[in-house]
């Protein structure tokens, strides 16, 4: 008797330590209304079947143990909070137990920022940044930003999403719009030719794609994930082609 209680003892412990280990140092708790913060603010939250929102809810927790988000030059709240998790577990939703090894933290800023990642002064371009260098593994995001890309149902922009993207795309070891860990190798020449098709329609003024997608192929990814995620239907009318290739990257029809 004593074995089986020392044994199932043990078993706590070890489950116990374990999630314990799998905490970031300095990574708040989840908010404990983080499902129904997620249902009043996520509109791709709201159309999961009641299981997919568990699921969902705690990747999105997880996510949060593992991960400081801090303010800069502003506060942040539950919310915005939320709101990050999101956006990092909407692409890899399909991939059940994803981590984000090269991230640990995201810092949002009060507004727009420039290279020096200063939110004051004029030429202010960036939205979302993923930090190399001495920032590598960090993530910048303007709050304005963040929040806009939830509140707005119409448009096919969000930020967050945008820069997640571009860290899945780094998972294979460089950010250069081919997503290699998530799409099979057969698909990756045809993935490139429909971009560089995509891409001269854009330059050409014959598309409805943020013209930010011509900039590179890196970008066009992010862009057209953005695209995908925010307004599913209007790119599966317009760029069917596309529409599928992007459900065979991220094994989603959202």
């Amino acid at each position: 008797m004593f074995g089986v209680v020392f044994f199932i003892a043990l078993l706590a412990a070890w489950l116990f330590w374990g999630r314990q280990g799998n905490k970031l140092p300095g990574a708040k708790p989840p908010p404990q209304n983080l499902a129904d913060l997620l249902e009043n603010e996520v509109a791709y939250f709201r159309k999961l079947s009641p299981a997919d929102k568990l699921r969902f809810t705690d990747e999105a927790a997880d996510f949060l143990q593992k991960t400081r988000i801090d303010g800069i030059g502003t506060t942040i709240d539950d919310t915005d909070r939320a709101l990050v998790a999101a956006s990092a577990v909407i692409p890899v939703f399909a991939f059940p137990g994803w981590t984000y090894n090269n991230l640990t933290d995201v810092l949002i800023y009060d507004d727009h920022f420039n290279e020096e990642f200063r939110s004051e002064g004029q030429n202010r371009p960036y939205m979302g940044m993923v930090g190399s260098g001495y920032m590598n593994g960090k993530m910048l995001l303007s709050k304005p930003a963040l929040r806009e890309g939830f509140s707005n149902k119409t448009d096919k922009n969000n930020t967050a999403i945008h820069e997640f993207v571009h860290l899945l795309d780094k998972s294979d070891g460089d950010i250069d719009g081919i997503p290699e860990a998530f799409v099979d190798k057969q698909f990756i020449l045809p993935w490139l030719d429909l971009v560089h098709q995509k891409m001269k329609d854009i330059l050409a003024s014959r598309s409805d794609i943020n013209p930010y997608g011509a900039t590179s192929k890196t970008e066009f990814f992010a862009v057209v994930a953005e695209y995908f995620f925010e307004r599913p239907d209007l790119l599966k009318s317009k760029h069917p082609q596309l529409y599928n290739m992007l459900e065979k990257i991220f094994k989603q029809d959202p």
